[in-house]
């Protein structure tokens, strides 16, 4: 089993979509790319803007040893301005907002993919256990300075590990993990939000919707909300008004929020199911196939089969 391959809006910064941010680390918009646990120092890569609108296929934990930033997750607001521990779900709506000057980040941050977990019965234990994934009251987790050698260690023996070909790499690594979660709950003291307030919360609003539209689209419930304006009158707010302020915290319109989503759920039904075309189609919202093998083709430059004939193998070989 392969494990490595290789204030509310806080100011006038457009945010950097997080599926964007594929030239600084590029593995983190795909489901397809040949990995499973990775490892990253935030000095070789830094944290920057950006907004976490859709469900990601891996768990984050990020150890902040140095630097300030705004967080957000979900409605809640974090002033990190001390070492801290994040625990960070794949559905959560995230955004960052980096205050730090240049060079003074420091930390890492590990990505777990999320169907991997299975293959580490321990860790999965551990995880629902002490809930610091599911709990928000749990994911954020300030530390003191005298246990950051400790953590700084633990984080290097994992890269080490996650790097190596020793033999039993898998065991060692879960049991370094349950020790960084156990060691979280002991050493840290759960961080208190503040509430989201104004145009950020209509913009968490729109996102929470969107995924909710898109990821629990199926056979039984095909997509019905596909335009900027049925999602404005949902959310009880104008077109104009919604399109604004997603333009001014994300810098893309409620129109291409909604295609980009489209497009990667897609992606997800073609290369992780076994569904026919004419039933994707017809769960995001497609009455008529040519319509989407037009949408499909127009967005991403290859047709659908194109696209599931590449990367259903790729997922096949990761799933084994």
């Amino acid at each position: 089993m392969n494990m490595i391959p290789a204030n509310e809006s806080a100011d006038a910064k457009v945010f950097t979509m997080l599926e964007n941010l594929s030239d600084l680390i590029p593995m983190y918009n795909s489901y397809f790319n040949d990995w499973n646990i990775k490892v990253f120092n935030r000095t070789q890569y830094p944290c920057q803007n950006y907004l976490s609108a859709n469900r990601r296929n891996f768990y984050k934990i990020h150890l902040i040893t140095q630097g300030e930033g705004l967080l957000t997750i979900g409605l809640n607001h974090y002033h990190i301005h001390q070492p801290t521990i994040l625990f960070l779900h794949p559905n959560d709506i995230l955004s960052w907002r980096s205050l730090a000057a240049p060079g003074e980040e420091k930390g890492h941050f590990l990505l777990i993919r999320k169907n991997f977990i299975g293959h580490l019965p321990m860790l999965k234990l551990t995880i629902d256990t002490l809930g610091l994934f599911s709990n928000k009251a749990r994911s954020v987790i300030t530390l003191g300075n005298e246990v950051i050698p400790r953590f700084e260690r633990l984080w290097v023996n994992i890269h080490q590990e996650v790097e190596s070909n020793k033999d039993f790499v898998l065991e060692s690594v879960q049991a370094h993990l349950q020790l960084l979660l156990v060691d979280s709950m002991r050493e840290g003291k759960f961080s208190s939000p503040e509430p989201v307030r104004g145009e950020y919360s209509h913009v968490h609003r729109f996102f929470r919707l969107l995924e909710e539209q898109i990821a629990e689209a199926g056979l039984d419930n095909p997509l019905k909300m596909r335009t900027a304006k049925e999602y404005a009158v949902s959310l009880d707010l104008h077109p104009n008004y919604l399109n604004k302020i997603l333009k001014e915290q994300t810098g893309e319109n409620v129109s291409t929020h909604i295609r980009n989503r489209l497009i990667e759920q897609v992606k997800i039904l073609l290369s992780q199911s076994s569904l026919g075309m004419q039933d994707i189609s017809y769960i995001v919202g497609f009455s008529d196939y040519s319509n989407f093998h037009y949408f499909f083709k127009n967005n991403t430059g290859i047709t659908p089969t194109e696209f599931r004939k590449v990367n259903q193998d790729k997922f096949d070989t990761l799933s084994g």
